[in-house]
Parts: C-alpha cells; structure tokens; sequence
C-alpha cells in the first residue's frame, strides 16, 4: 500500500518527503527538481504513442508501435573507428520474426535475455524482408510499465539523466504526491475542465492520447488565470490611485497639431484624441500605442508630450537601448521644439559634468522632456511635476523598470504610454493585454514606398552578393540577418561569425560589421551606430537589429534560413529598411520544403501589414508547440499558447473569472490555494535585451 503524502509535504525537499527516492534525488536536481512539486509540474514536451500492440506479422514501416515477443538471440558487436557498439535482439512470435538494433547501449545486453519475454515499443523500418526496431523502449511483458504499449511521455533531459530513470521516478513522486493536491478551483469554476489532481496524472502518463488535449487545457487554464488575477488586481490598484489632470484648452491643442510639418493621419488623430481624454482624467492612463515601423507612433508620442508641457507638467520617454534612445532624441527633440518644448538626452553613458548638468535641469523644471535609457529612473533623478512617461518597446522592460520609472511621480501617479512596432492580434490584446487600453495605427502615412519582398534558395546567393554589391556601389546599404550568433553542430542554420566571414570573402571591397547579442552592449551600440553613419556597407546581424536602428540609406535586407524566425520577427526586421527615399527590398532566403513554413514566408511577401501577418502567424501555428511557446512582446507562458485558439478562449474566460474574484476578494485572503496559485505560475521577469 503507498502512503500518500500531506499537503505541506509538496513544498518539501524530495529527499526529506519521500526518503526512499533518495538515490534518484542527485538526478533530479540536474533538471532542477528540488520539491515533490517541482516534480509534479515538471511536464513532458511530446509524447510518443506505443499503445498500438501488434503481432510482429502486423507491423507497418515507419509507424511507432508495439509487439509482445521472445528474445531468441542477442549478440554484441563491438565497435571500431567511429562506429558506435551495437547490441542486436532478434525477435519472435507466433507470426514472424524482427530485429532490434540498440547503439552504445550495454545496459540492453545485461537486462535481455534469450528465452525472455518482453513487451518492445518503437519506431519500425524495413529492413530487407523483417522489420526492424531503433533503439526501442522494452519492459517485461505482463508487468505495467511507463516506457512501453502505452502512451510514453517524453521529458527534457540533461546531461546524465535518461528518459527511462526520469519517468521511474516521476512515477512514484506522482503516486504518493497528487493526494496531497487541493484543487484550486470549484467545481463550477472549472466547468468542464478536470480536476487537478487528474489533469496533472493525464499530463504525465495519459491512458489515451485523445487524454492529453483536456488535461493540458487545464493546466492552462490555471496558468492563465495565474496571469489574469494579477491583471484583474493591478487594474483594481490603479482605480484607487490618482494622477495628474493633464487638461489642454483646445487652442493650445490646435496651435501643437498646427506646428507639425506634416497632417495626421485619420489612425494617428484617432490615438491622439483618446490619449488626451485619458490624461484629462485624474484616474491614470495605461495605453499601448501599437503600429509598424514608420506608421507614426513617434508623432503621436510629441504631441502627448508636448500637451503634457503645455498644461504645466513634465514628461519622460525611456527606450531599451542608447542608440534608440538617441534616435528619439534626434527625431524628437527638433519636433518637439517647433512646439516650443525642450527635450534632453540623459544616458549612463554621459560624462559626469554634464550629466549632473542635466539633473539640475530635470530637478529644476526646466528640462520639459528627458528621453533616455534606464538611466532615467536612476536615484539621482528627480522629477518634481513628472505627468506623462512614454515607454517605447515596453516589452523590452521588466515590471520592476517600468514601476521604477512610474513612480517618478511626484504628484501622484504619471499617466503612462506605452509604444510597441510588435502587432498585436485582437484576440491576445482582449485576453492577454488586459490591463491596458490599445489605440492602433493601422495606415502608414502617404508617400512610403511599398519594400519588394522576395523569397529565393541557396542556389540564388550569387546573384543576391552581386545585387547587394551593386547597391553599395550606389552608395546605399544592406543588413543580413542570421538566426545564430555561432555556429551549431545540431542546427544547420547560417550564423553571424560565419556568414560576415564568408561574406568578407565573398565581398573583399565591402566594409562589412558584425552585431549579436553575445557582444559587450558598448561594441554592439557602436557597431550599429557606425553602420547608420555610413562607415559600413553592410551589417551581419541577429535579430538584435530587429528595433533600435533607423538606417534611411539601407535598401536591402536579407534574411537568411528565414523559415527560422516568427512571421512578426520578420515583418519587424524587413521594417528596417524603405525608411528612405531609395526603392528597398527584403529577400527572404530559405531552402525549407515542409508545407506550413512555405505558407508562412507566403504570407510576408505577400502582405505588408503587420497585423494581417501577426493573425496569419496565430492561424497557422494553431495549437502547435503546446508546451512553452513564446513570442517577443508576449508574456513567457510554461503551459498556455497563445497561439492556440482553444487557449484564446481559455484566457478569456480566465480574465472574467478573476474579475470576479478580485472584485469580491482583492487580495486573495480567502482564496489562499488561489494566491499560491498566482505565485507558482508568476510569469519569468525578463529585464533584458532580445538575442
């Protein structure tokens, strides 16, 4: 008879719950699995589908399967040279006969013997006139097993850890450990979804494959809610806190709109006219402004700005990184001067004299607006009527940046605009984007010149090299773009070092850099800097280029294995280029075959609006990556997809869950399974650059 364990017994070290596991702890720490509940939620990626049992004359090449046999021989073939040993089985039933092959294995020949009988589970080929097993899971037949004739999970491993010891000891931490789980939800909160003890089981060791769609629709759900309290929450804190009434008279409004040197567009108006109304309020604005690169975010960003001086108070814009912080001061600042408001530049970078210069300057008033990096949140700061901060690619920010710039405020809590080029599907900002109000730009202004888009093979680089040589010749510039920093012996993918020096090769009269995440932030802010200055013909890049850089005079952007990057991450990096006044285009360079990844580079050379991608790219990768899927600007999620539309809906119904909770019960005192809940599932900070 097992002994279950307690409910606090989930929190324990293993070795202290479960004393008799003490052997396997050492394993489960290399995966970091310390408590009997890290290992309940250490959840399989895959599953592989052995629960088909066949006779050894009923086998079918190139499906996995099982059979029931007897060992009638094994032998051991040591290995030479490169070549692995092998332990080969011969098989038999009442039916036929077969193979099975294992490499390196001599664990296989000291467990099998001849006369056993035993159950094989794996994947079948042909070879000659028998079929043949690769490296099969087997177990003695007429014992239950986790490893063969059932539905196997399939976990991430580590170095010293096999899918076979793992499952073992999962088993029996689940065996004593989902007695101990007290289901955080009610029977009607959780409708048809099932309980979490049974959802938790099914996720492991499902009875039936069709068992692991509603299972994991579960664990889901409670991850999604997880998020949802905390957003029902923060919208709950935010309607007791006050901000400053940023009111404009409508003259003032009209002489900013009549100073730009250019007419909104109807999308721009639109967000400029429910900013205002939001900062008119003393409740404090949350909003994203979403758009693609060139679509006029930036504009819109001057006028609250400028509204926000006119009407007495200070305002603040923060990006990621320096060079994009000094592209907005160089773009916004002349802007912002016509409108008769002065912007300073504050970064870490600055020497001390005028740093401390432009302190004084914050502290006194007289700077109306700072753009910046995170140095504007330092301690030194001191705004003394901060009533806006613009916030540009916010899902580039922590949560800690982005409160530490908020609470700036000195005069209660700053209304906050927050800019991203990221397209976000409607469904996702309904569910996911709950907490903040979405204005959209959907039309570029008039006069941009649609960027070509092509997609071509290998076979075709000669003549990209040449086209990329002829437009430097011209005095223009070209960014490539690979998936890897450094080249990989398991991906076979272009990587930066790799590709700048085949290209240098290629190109001997080009100057060509290189940019990658790997690099010192210094070297790569400087790299990128000269690039935009014209001392490069061309930048080898990840995907580092993919915000930050405004080269007008780059007309060509090639992508490389671009089969390898989301549909968004493509449209943001093909937005890299046409911001000039030069014809561009974007060579999407993939040899790929398989069907789903040639519709979906379809997909970005026939449109050029993000938002028709950013749906595109949620249709079809449908339920797709179940476990871990994740996209720039989208909360890191464990279990959820967000692009999985039964999730969608998930989400949905989450965010209508906790808003009811909290309102009844804002900080989960009487829901404690609720509150811890909300802590295991507290979505990763993540405070720094993209790759």
């Amino acid at each position: 008879m097992v002994t279950v364990l307690d409910p606090a017994d989930l929190e324990q070290p293993i070795r202290r719950a479960m004393p008799e596991l003490a052997r396997g702890v050492a394993t489960l720490a290399r995966l970091g699995i310390d408590t009997v509940r890290d290992a309940l939620w250490y959840l399989p990626f895959r599953y592989d589908d052995f629960s088909d049992v066949r006779s050894l004359g009923e086998l079918v090449p190139d499906e996995k399967q099982s059979a029931r046999v007897t060992v009638a021989a094994i032998r051991v073939e040591p290995g030479f040279g490169r070549r692995p040993q092998r332990v080969i089985a011969q098989l038999t039933d009442d039916t036929g006969s077969a193979e099975a092959i294992w490499f390196g294995r001599r664990y296989v020949e000291r467990r099998l013997q001849i006369g056993d009988e035993v159950i094989v589970s794996g994947k079948v080929t042909q070879r000659g006139w028998r079929p043949q097993f690769t490296s099969p899971e087997f177990s003695p037949a007429g014992h239950d097993s986790v490893h063969t004739a059932r539905v196997v999970p399939v976990y991430r491993l580590t170095s010293g850890v096999t899918q076979k010891r793992l499952r073992e000891l999962l088993a029996r931490v689940l065996d004593r450990g989902l007695a101990a789980i007290d289901d955080p939800l009610t029977a009607d909160e959780r409708g048809t979804l099932p309980a979490l003890d049974h959802a938790l089981r099914t996720a492991h060791f499902p009875e039936e494959a069709a068992d692991v769609e509603g299972a994991l629709d579960r664990l889901a759900f409670d991850e999604l809610l997880a998020l949802q309290l905390t957003l029902a929450q923060a919208r709950a804190a935010r309607s007791e806190l006050v901000a400053p009434r940023i009111g404009i008279a409508d003259a003032d409004f009209e002489a900013i709109v009549a100073a730009l040197p250019f007419q909104l567009t109807d999308d721009q108006a639109g967000a400029v006219a429910e900013i205002r109304e939001d900062i008119a309020s003393e409740r404090p604005m949350r909003r994203l402004l979403q758009g693609d690169v060139g679509s006029g975010k930036t504009a819109v960003a001057a006028i609250a700005l400028a509204s926000a001086v006119r009407a007495g108070w200070q305002g603040a814009l923060m990006a990621p990184t320096e060079i994009l912080a000094r592209q907005h001061h160089a773009g916004l600042a002349p802007l912002l001067e016509q409108l008769g408001v002065r912007a300073e530049f504050l970064s870490g970078s600055l020497a001390a004299a005028p740093k401390r210069a432009i302190h004084d300057a914050i502290a006194g008033g007289t700077a109306d607006v700072v753009i910046g990096t995170h140095a504007v949140i330092s301690e030194a700061v001191e705004f003394p009527r901060l009533g806006l901060v613009v916030v540009d690619e916010q899902h580039r920010f922590g949560v800690g940046q982005r409160a530490a710039l908020q609470a700036k405020g000195a005069r209660g809590e700053p209304h906050v605009l927050a800019l991203t080029a990221t397209p976000i599907p409607r469904t996702l900002g309904l569910t996911v984007y709950g907490d903040l109000a979405i204005s959209t730009i959907r039309h570029l202004p008039p006069g941009r010149e649609p960027i070509r888009t092509e997609i071509r093979d290998r076979r075709a680089l000669p003549k990209i090299e040449a086209f990329i040589a002829s437009e430097a010749a011209a005095g223009r510039q070209a960014f490539v773009v690979v998936p890897l920093v450094v080249e990989s012996q398991t991906l076979e993918a272009a990587s930066a070092e790799a590709e700048a020096d085949r290209l240098r090769a290629r190109l001997p009269a080009l100057r060509i850099g290189i940019v990658h995440g790997q690099q010192k932030s210094e070297l790569r802010d400087a790299t990128m800097a000269a690039f935009a200055a014209g001392d490069m013909d061309v930048l080898v890049a990840t995907t580092v280029v993919e915000v930050g850089i405004d080269v007008p005079n780059a007309s060509v952007m090639l992508i490389e294995d671009a089969e390898r990057f989301g549909l968004a991450q493509l449209h943001q990096l093909r937005g890299r280029v046409g911001r000039g006044r030069h014809r561009s285009f974007c060579i999407l360079l993939s040899d790929a075959t398989d069907e789903v990844a040639v519709r979906r580079l379809e997909v970005v050379r026939g449109s050029s609006d993000g938002f028709v991608i950013a749906e595109a790219d949620l249709a079809l990768r449908g339920a797709g990556n179940l476990l871990g899927t994740r996209q720039s600007g989208l909360p890191p999620l464990r279990v959820a997809s967000l692009f999985d539309p039964r999730h969608v809906e998930l989400a949905q119904r989450a965010r209508d869950l906790a808003d009811g909770i909290v309102h009844g019960d804002p900080s989960l005192s009487r829901r404690p399974l609720l509150a811890r809940l909300q802590r295991d599932f507290a979505p990763l900070e993540d405070e720094g650059d993209a790759a």
